[in-house]
C-alpha cells in the first residue's frame, strides 16, 4: 500500500467533550481514501480574544503561528464545526480573524472542505453559509459538493462511544473525502 502523499488537517469547532463534531472530526482518518493523511490541527484554545492594540503591544500569540504554520503546510484543511445561534463558533471565529491579521494569511489559496453536526434538521447548514463567507474572504479555495450536514446527530453516532454509526453518513463523508482528494490535486496541482 502507497504512503499518503497529501496532508490535510482538521479543525474543529467544538470544545465540547462529548462534541458530535469532534467525534467526527476523529472518524475522518478512517474513512479517507488511501492518498489523504488526516490530522487534527493545533487546538485554538488558547488564543486570547483578538484585538488589534494588543497586537500592536504584544505581538502574535504563539498559539496563533501554531495554528498558521499548520494550516500553511498542509495540502488540504477540513473543518468539522456545530452551528452555534446559526453562525460560527466564537472561539472558530477568534482563532480566523487572529489568522487573517497575518502577513502570509495561512487560508490564501487553501483547500477547505467544510463538514457540520447539529441536533435539528438543517446539520449546521447556517454556519458552514457563514463560514464560507468568512473563508472566501481569506482567498480559500471551498470544496462545493458533495456538503456533509449531519442532522439529528444523536441518532447517527454511538451514545457511549460516539462512534460514527450511520451508514448513509458514513458514505457520504467517504463520497466528499474522494471528492477533496482531486480538489486538493487540480488546486495544488499536485500529482
Amino acid at each position: 500500500m502507497a504512503e499518503p502523499t497529501l496532508n490535510v488537517i482538521t479543525v474543529c469547532g467544538s470544545l465540547r467533550k462529548g462534541s458530535f463534531n469532534a467525534a467526527l472530526a476523529r472518524a475522518l482518518p478512517g474513512l479517507a481514501p488511501s492518498e489523504l493523511s488526516i490530522k487534527p490541527a493545533p487546538a485554538w484554545v488558547d488564543m486570547p480574544i483578538y484585538n488589534f492594540d494588543d497586537q500592536n503591544t504584544t505581538g502574535i500569540p504563539a498559539a496563533v503561528t501554531a495554528w498558521a504554520d499548520a494550516i500553511r503546510a498542509a495540502d488540504g484543511v477540513i473543518v468539522v464545526s456545530p452551528e452555534y445561534n446559526w453562525g460560527i463558533p466564537g472561539g472558530l471565529k477568534n482563532a480566523i480573524d487572529w489568522v487573517s491579521r497575518l502577513k502570509d494569511i495561512p487560508f490564501t489559496n487553501k483547500p477547505v472542505a467544510l463538514q457540520s453536526c447539529s441536533g435539528g434538521l438543517l446539520g449546521g447548514a447556517r454556519m458552514q453559509y457563514h463560514l464560507r463567507m468568512a473563508l472566501t474572504t481569506l482567498d480559500a479555495f471551498l470544496f462545493g459538493k458533495p456538503e456533509v450536514f449531519v442532522n439529528f446527530s444523536a441518532k447517527k453516532f454511538d451514545e457511549k462511544t460516539l462512534a460514527l454509526t450511520d451508514q448513509p453518513t458514513i458514505d457520504l463523508v467517504k463520497q466528499q473525502l474522494a471528492g477533496f482528494e482531486k480538489f486538493i490535486h487540480r488546486v495544488n496541482g499536485k500529482k
